[in-house]
């Protein structure tokens, strides 16, 4: 079954082409290079990993309950359509909202493998164009992976959603070379790394736990590069050329909160897409979900210098103001950590299930002897 059979709704044309603009650029020096983003680069090629080997893909998954979503968090529940639903139509609900999260997921992450290799290309600094090299690979393997997903576990797909793909393009489009790590590495990253985290912290579904911390693990490094190259190269702009970028981050982050509603899905339930904006609206679930969203894309504006009087305002209007002082190395220290723990959690289980193979044949043995 090829992946366009598996789509809720028609996805369109099968390529979206999007026009390149500026530079490719050659640095003839290759001097070390600055010591932390180096170091960066260093840790980049030391965690590559293979998602066929590191993730347990035998885990079964129940398509229609993929993440233990509760009741409370869908936008219908104690709506008049929840109390004529089934539980099978409860069920398939779980499914669509599940496949249209991951499958913005998916898209998002081709757009961050264009975007790392359009770094790649246009970024100035040698140092810069090897990290972003790691980058696009890593990438490459969280498409993959959710791709994977989707296909196998869930078997239903959504088409890329209209707000993300107009940041991408307009992030693609731009030939300033900062801007896909603006529009990418901080915005669209972001709000994915604090999206996978919710779901990370409260699925008790051991696949999509996996792949989640996994692939945070590897965000936490991108988010990184963004914010030294971005903090060093905003440090030389003019005030004119920073409004610029807020302007842009302004647009970004309202496009990004609207992206958040879901609304396709109860479309294609047939209701009607006035009534399902309301519904979304009103969800408390949504409201609570929308600022968490902005916890790693707030702090890191304010980070590389962008902090000027109408992005603090947009940011009033947004709810999300105060974000700007949470502990964004912590929250990333905080990522690698778990993927780790998780690493050595599965490991040390499966040991001991091996352990207790090894004594049970042995003592099957002993009393066959005896």
């Amino acid at each position: 079954m090829t992946t366009h059979d598996l789509y809720a709704k028609d996805p369109g044309t099968p390529d979206w082409q999007v026009p390149a603009s500026g530079a490719a650029r050659f640095s003839w020096d290759y001097d070390d290079g600055r010591d932390r983003l180096l170091a960066l680069y260093q840790k980049g090629k030391d965690k590559q990993w293979d998602s066929v080997r590191r993730i347990d893909w035998d885990l079964e998954v129940d398509p229609y309950d993929p993440l233990g979503t509760p009741d409370e968090a869908l936008a219908l529940h104690g709506t008049r359509h929840w109390s004529r639903m089934t539980e099978r139509d409860k069920g398939e609900l779980r499914r669509h909202y599940s496949s249209w999260q991951f499958s913005q997921f998916l898209h998002g992450e081709q757009g961050a493998m264009i975007c790392a290799a359009r770094i790649v290309e246009s970024v100035p600094d040698l140092d810069a164009k090897f990290y972003s090299a790691t980058q696009t690979m890593d990438e490459a393997r969280h498409a993959e992976i959710y791709g994977r997903f989707l296909h196998e576990k869930i078997g239903m797909l959504y088409p890329i959603n209209d707000n993300l793909q107009a940041l991408l393009g307009d992030t693609l489009r731009d030939s300033r070379w900062d801007m896909p790590y603006l529009g990418m590495q901080v915005l669209i990253e972001g709000l994915a790394l604090a999206a996978f985290g919710m779901i990370r912290d409260t699925t008790d579904k051991p696949l999509p736990k996996q792949i989640l911390a996994y692939v945070m693990q590897d965000e936490a490094r991108h988010v990184a590069f963004g914010r030294m190259a971005l903090r060093d190269y905003y440090r030389q702009l003019t005030d004119a050329e920073l409004r610029e970028r807020e302007e842009f981050v302004i647009e970004g982050c309202y496009l990004m909160r609207d992206r958040l509603r879901g609304t396709e899905v109860l479309e294609n339930f047939g209701i009607p897409a006035a009534e399902a904006a309301e519904y979304t609206e009103q969800s408390e679930f949504l409201h609570l979900f929308r600022k968490l969203l902005f916890s790693r894309i707030v702090p890191c504006v304010k980070d590389i210098g962008l902090w000027g009087e109408r992005l603090q305002r947009a940011y009033l209007d947004l709810g999300v103001f105060e974000l700007g002082d949470s502990n964004l190395d912590l929250l990333m220290a905080q990522d690698e950590e778990l993927a780790e723990q998780l690493d050595a959690e599965r490991f040390a289980a499966e040991e001991s299930a091996r352990t207790a193979e090894v004594t049970e044949a042995i003592a099957e043995g002993t009393a066959a002897g005896s």
